[in-house]
């Protein structure tokens, strides 16, 4: 008696080549029912109110970064309160994921059998804590300018690729879909959610696609800004001086687009000034780039000038402006650095903020030419005057009872981001020793200062940008040498 043989299993790829022919087949016989019976009752809708056949249809589509879709809601809900549009969005048959096809093709390739949908609609922000409603699937009867029959179609793109926002304009006449979106563009420039907001630029986890984050406007005041005498007017002047003269420089043939940077060590209050500045100038926007973000720095640029006046933070920017002796092969990130802040354009009231802790090792090409930073200010370590103007600032809410004489003597060299924490770990010793409220009393100071001098908190220092040791007797006690502020950007010739 014979074994019988075993049928071996196809390959996988026999199997896909299968699948796919199978689903030709399918998609083919679709097609061609759909051209015997007619359209589908969206094709119907369409051919009534365009007064013309499916085929003599004219597209006119645009496609915008997924993160711009809010934008295009709000400039075509503009525009249909200007225009009028229908009773409302039609939805379209489910089931049709062609990303690279227009909703027209969708709609013929819809079968006849295909009724009336609801608009598919999902939600975007337009602020830190506020959303709103958008179509993410939908077409809207409405008319051109002119009053000529036309169709706007919406489409958000987000689970294939490629990943889009699309504007979708039908009509019997070309002209008439061309100026549909031609005023839809307008209107999404003038009604952009982004104008006069915090933005981070950062990445999402999903298809590697851009996104735009809204921020809180910081609420730091002049009186939270301590720095030596002079220091923060100088940065203002720079900033906000130009920006309050913007017509009469523009009229006399000055630029307006200006680079600031902020350098010193780390927890000296770089980062404290810029937000000091995002809500001195409230009208303002702002995009912040930090990290990996700085390389949308193109994206970031273009839409700085677009919703100007604007001010475009780069924090840590020797990250990736470091001088190119430093990096063999170039430094891709810096390049698209120079090139977005060149081109920008003087005319553009854009401020570009940058901040380092590394000045000494920054791109020098970042100051060769005004317009890319033609203003450097040195934020240092804070003087006597400064460590007590920050003391009364960090306890302000608190009750005292110590020699703040004492203690600013024995803080020097510190930074404003260590004496922060010092006040914090001060309440935490009083609330532990039964204090309520606390208080910060001469012994909890000492406990605290004798804890973060010492060996086992060496890192916690550096990384709170203190020195190796504080006190009268460290290496970074004297504060005999006054400094003269700003200092001017180190010049390093090339050889």
């Amino acid at each position: 008696m014979s074994t019988p043989e075993v049928p071996i299993p196809p390959a996988p790829e026999d199997l896909r080549g299968l699948a796919r022919g199978l689903h030709h087949v399918v998609d083919l016989a679709e097609r061609t029912l759909s051209d015997e019976a007619g359209p589908s009752a969206v094709g119907r809708r369409i051919m009534a109110h365009l007064d013309c056949e499916l085929a003599d249809v004219i597209t006119v589509t645009e496609r915008f970064p997924l993160w711009e879709h809010v934008n295009v809601q709000r400039g075509v809900d503009a525009y249909l309160a200007a225009h009028g549009g229908g009773e409302g969005w039609i939805g379209m048959s489910s089931g049709y994921h062609r990303p690279h096809e227009n909703l027209l093709s969708l709609i013929n390739a819809a079968p006849p059998s295909a009724g009336l949908n609801a608009a598919n609609y999902g939600t975007a922000p337009i602020g830190p804590a506020e959303n709103t409603e958008v179509v993410v699937l939908g077409l809207m009867l409405a008319a051109a300018p002119d009053g000529t029959p036309v169709v706007i179609g919406i489409r958000s793109e987000e689970d294939f690729s490629p990943i889009y926002a699309g504007l979708e304009l039908m009509a019997a006449d070309r002209a008439a879909a061309i100026g549909t979106r031609e005023e839809i563009d307008r209107l999404i420039r003038v009604h952009n959610v982004y104008r006069g907001q915090v933005l981070s630029f950062s990445e999402s986890e999903h298809y590697g696609n851009e996104l735009v984050s809204f921020l809180p406007r910081p609420e730091v005041t002049a009186e939270d800004v301590i720095l030596p005498d002079g220091v923060l007017a100088t940065i203002e002047g720079h900033v906000v001086g130009v920006a309050d003269w913007s017509d009469d420089l523009l009229s006399a043939g000055q630029h307006l687009k200006r680079g600031l940077l902020l350098y010193g060590p780390p927890g000296t209050g770089k980062t404290h000034t810029v937000r000091y500045l995002m809500r001195r100038q409230a009208d303002n926007t702002v995009i912040l780039l930090t990290g990996t973000s700085i390389r949308f720095i193109d994206r970031a640029a273009a839409l700085a000038r677009r919703l100007q006046p604007s001010i475009v933070v780069l924090e840590d920017v020797d990250l990736v402006g470091m001088d190119r002796d430093f990096t063999p092969d170039s430094n891709p990130l810096l390049f698209s650095l120079l090139e977005a802040m060149d081109g920008v354009g003087a005319d553009a009231d854009v401020t570009f903020v940058l901040t380092t802790n590394r000045a000494d090792i920054l791109e020098l090409a970042l100051a060769d030419r005004p317009g890319r930073v033609d203003l450097a200010v040195e934020i240092p370590r804070p003087d006597a005057a400064c460590r007590e103007r920050l003391l009364r600032l960090y306890a302000r809410h608190l009750a005292v009872e110590a020699d703040l004489a004492h203690v600013i003597a024995s803080t020097a060299g510190v930074t404003a981001s260590f004496i922060k924490e010092m006040i914090r770990r001060t309440v935490l010793v009083s609330l532990r020793a039964g204090e309520r409220p606390p208080v910060l009393r001469a012994q909890h100071f000492a406990e605290v200062l004798a804890e973060m001098d010492g060996e086992h908190n060496a890192l916690t220092r550096s990384l709170l940008g203190a020195p190796a040791a504080s006190g009268p007797s460290g290496p970074a006690a004297a504060d005999q040498e006054p400094v003269q502020h700003p200092r001017p950007w180190p010049v390093h010739p090339r050889g």
